[in-house]
Formats: structure tokens, sequence, C-alpha cells
């Protein structure tokens, strides 16, 4: 590994960045650390000609390393897009997954494959294909949208995919008016508050959105006056009627850098709080939110392993491939 010395500008430049986070867990030590392994990182990526390609939620020292940082709609598109022969997704499981759907040519790496997602699991191909053709008997025109927090094989029997960011204005778009959405039910919730559309829910939920209270949001509301809240659509209904906005991630960056507000309360997993604190300068950020554990398993460690011994990488069926890249490709026609 590449040396960085106790004075160089690199471990400087990085104590005062992450460092306004916190300054105990990003103290001189960890950041000598952590600076060596980004200047490591680097001359690997130009050897294997790859990128990195990281969600709002990922560590902060994870952003040090990111060619592109994003929500899911984001990502995929930068996945897509990607001119690169190895990309390195620091996300979970279900997001490397959509990376190859959308590159099947090129490897697609993830740093631990333990880094999976409670929302993904809570829908199976099987149990979809089942509940699709009961509810086909009863509403002919019927059409399954799946929220990309789902497994390849769960959008490979999809009509359409979404993202929070595009979710209303592809049940809107779809030749459909019966859509089972899998697998949030409260982002189905959401989506049906703002669409005429008959919406049937999946019955599954992100734990880090669906564990954060009204209680939390009033505190807030109550404790720091003039405070805009942001809102993610994963959240319960009761939570999102506190909201001043219900926004993905990434328009909740937009969100804050545009507004005349100087004051956001953060309704999400507690990444994007760490992005906005370091992006967004002069304004001040609160935080209702909770820790996801396994967006927290990606590790600039892992991260620079994973490049270093080309590991772990995610194979697919090419039947997979193809009729999940049919679903992902329909939710950019219909969602931009």
């Amino acid at each position: 590994m590449i040396s960085v010395s106790v004075q160089s500008p690199a471990v400087e430049a990085l104590s005062r960045k992450l460092g306004t986070l916190d300054p105990v867990a990003y103290g001189p030590d960890e950041c000598r650390r952590y600076a060596a392994q980004i200047a490591e990182i680097a001359r690997l990526k130009r050897e294997r000609k790859a990128i990195v390609l990281a969600h709002n939620y990922q560590r902060p020292e994870i952003f040090e390393v990111a060619d592109f940082i994003g929500d899911s709609l984001e990502l995929a598109r930068a996945a897509r897009d990607a001119d690169a022969d190895l990309i390195v997704f620091c996300g979970v499981h279900f997001m490397a997954e959509t990376a190859k759907i959308l590159n099947p040519e090129r490897m697609v790496l993830l740093p631990d494959l333990k880094a999976g997602c409670s929302l993904a699991e809570s829908v199976t191909a099987d149990a979809l294909a089942e509940r699709k053709a009961e509810l086909a008997r009863a509403y002919p025109d019927l059409k399954v949208v799946s929220y990309v927090n789902c497994t390849a094989d769960v959008k490979a029997i999809s009509d359409a995919c979404c993202t929070s960011a595009n979710a209303v204005k592809v049940v809107e778009a779809i030749d459909s008016e019966h859509i089972l959405f899998v697998p949030d039910r409260n982002l189905a919730d959401y989506v049906q508050s703002q669409t005429r559309k008959t919406i049937i829910a999946w019955d599954g939920n992100c734990y880090v959105h669906h564990q954060i209270t009204p209680d939390q949001v009033d505190r807030s509301r109550r404790s720091i006056p003039g405070i805009r809240v942001l809102a993610h659509p994963e959240c319960r209904r009761d939570v999102l009627a506190l909201a001043d906005a219900v926004l993905s991630t990434s328009a909740m960056m937009r969100y804050a850098r545009d507004s005349d507000a100087d004051k956001f309360l953060v309704v999400t997993e507690c990444g994007l709080s760490d992005r906005l604190l370091m992006e967004v300068p002069g304004k001040r950020f609160f935080k209702a939110c909770k820790l996801c554990h396994y967006m927290k398993m990606i590790t600039l460690e892992g991260t620079l392993d994973s490049l270093r011994h080309l590991r772990y990488e995610i194979a697919l069926p090419d039947a997979v491939i193809r009729d999940a890249r049919r679903a992902l490709e329909r939710m950019l026609e219909l969602g931009g």
C-alpha cells in the first residue's frame, strides 16, 4: 500500500473534511489510514480502468473514492452510461445486480456480499408470480411495478421498475389502471396518494425508514424554529404527513442547495445527512434517521480489497439479465 506521511496534505485535507462530522471517528490516525487507502484505490482504478459508484447512504470516507454518488435512479443511469471495464458498487446487493443487468459484458464487484437489504428480501420471484396470477384473474389489465429495491429475478417478472424519485411518474405512465406495487408498502401508499389508479401493495418495508416516528419529527419542530422537514417516501404515512417535502435522496440534495431555508431535518438514512453536511456549507442539517447496517458493511478497506483481488463478482443468469433489463429500460423510458 502507498505510504502517506504524518504531515501529508492529503491527510490534513481529509481531517478537515471528515473531522467536521465526527472528530473522534475521523481522528489523525484514522485519516492517515484512510488517506493511504484512498491513494491506493485511485492507483488501482487507473490500472484496471475501473469506476466506483456509491449510494448516498454510504460511509463518508467512501465518497472520497466514488466517481459518482447518487440515489438508485441516478446510479442506474450512471451504471448504464459507464465508460469502464470494471464497476465497483458501493451499495447493497440489489444495486450491484442492477449495475450488472445494465452492463452484462462488464465485471461488476460488490465489496461485501453480506450487504443485503431487508426490503429486497421481503419478496421472492415465486411469491410474486403466484400473487400476480391470482390478481390478474380479477384485474385483467394488471401490471407489476417493482421498486428497484428488489432482487434481479423479481425485476425479471415485473412490467416496469421504478425508484422513489420516479415511482409516481412510472405508475401514471404505464398502460394499466391496476398496479401491483412491490415490495415497499409505504412507498406504495405514498404513490396511491398521488394517483387515481388502484395500487395493490406488497407487504414489505425498509426497516430503517419504518422505525422513524412522528415523535422524532415533532421534537425537532418544537425545538428548532423555522426548520424544514424533508422526508423520504419509504417512511410511514404519519411521518410523511409532518414533512414540508417528500423527496428522494437526490431531490433532497437539490432542495437543500436551492432552498432559502438554512435549517433542515433530514428524515432518511443517516448517510445522506453526512453528505449534505460536507457538500452544502453554510446550512445546518439535523438528523431524524437510522443507520442501515447493510449499507455500512461497505468499508474503504473492503473496497480496496475488492479492487485488488477482483472480489466479489456479481453473476446472473442470461435470461434473468434479459428480462430484468427490459423492466429497467421500461423504467427509464417511462420515468426519465
